[in-house]
């Protein structure tokens, strides 16, 4: 077993520790292994290991690392997580599954008018800044609802939920407030109609806290494949 594999287990374990904790199924969450800077022969090994869905940030980056890795099977699930420069969404709209992040109408319309025909609608998250710091991307909370009617409108796009970066902290109390604020902003939408099934928080130090309050995608990079080089 490699070491990327015995992490992947891990974390697994983790997870289904957490779930059970929660009293929800294991199964209910999947875990994104962030991949961004990490290379393609290193991703392949995390396939390997049963992985699937894999995070990106960087449009350059992860097209090359989705061309080079294409002939996997079964084709891993790209998501990606980043902040969305309005000139990449072309690439973007073109090789993921999955956006996590879309924080303006702007950016939804032109993933929407690049999307290609034939193919699935793009899975869209909006992502809120649940605590506040003027440095985070993510719109305030409140402005999900104007968003939401938004991209519902894009036959392209489909609105799957919502996802939030809270501020790090070790006070797993502060972390389950802010994640129960995105659970509670996303029962807002689905209050008004939205068909939602989407948490997409919690990362490597605070995803049992994202799984407490509903996490049903955690994003873990650090605890797969190590530390990333500066």
């Amino acid at each position: 077993m490699t070491a990327i594999a015995a992490n992947l287990q891990a974390v697994r374990d983790r997870i289904a520790r957490a779930a059970r904790a929660a009293q929800r199924s294991p199964g209910d969450i999947v875990l994104l292994a962030v991949s961004k800077t990490i290379p393609a022969e290193r991703i392949a090994q995390a396939h390997a290991g049963g992985q699937r869905a894999f995070g990106e940030n960087t449009a350059q980056e992860a097209v090359e690392k989705i061309t080079n890795l294409a002939t996997l099977r079964p084709a891993p699930e790209w998501h990606f997580i980043g902040p969305i420069q309005s000139n990449k969404t072309g690439p973007i709209a073109t090789h993921f599954q999955w956006v996590h992040g879309v924080e303006r109408g702007r950016v939804a319309e032109r993933l929407n008018s690049a999307r290609p025909e034939g193919v699935p609608p793009l899975n869209v998250c909006i992502q809120v800044n649940v605590s506040g710091e003027a440095t985070k991307s993510g719109i305030a909370p409140g402005s999900e609802i104007e968003l939401a009617e938004i991209i519902s409108r894009l036959p392209r796009l489909k609105l799957r939920g919502l996802m939030a970066i809270p501020e790090p902290t070790t006070d797993v109390a502060q972390q389950r407030r802010r994640f129960a604020l995105l659970r509670e902003l996303k029962d807002g939408l689905v209050a008004r109609g939205h068909a939602l099934d989407t948490l997409s928080m919690g990362m490597s130090d605070d995803f049992e806290a994202a799984i407490a309050e509903g996490a049903t995608i955690v994003r873990i990079g650090t605890a797969i494949f190590g530390a990333r080089k500066k």
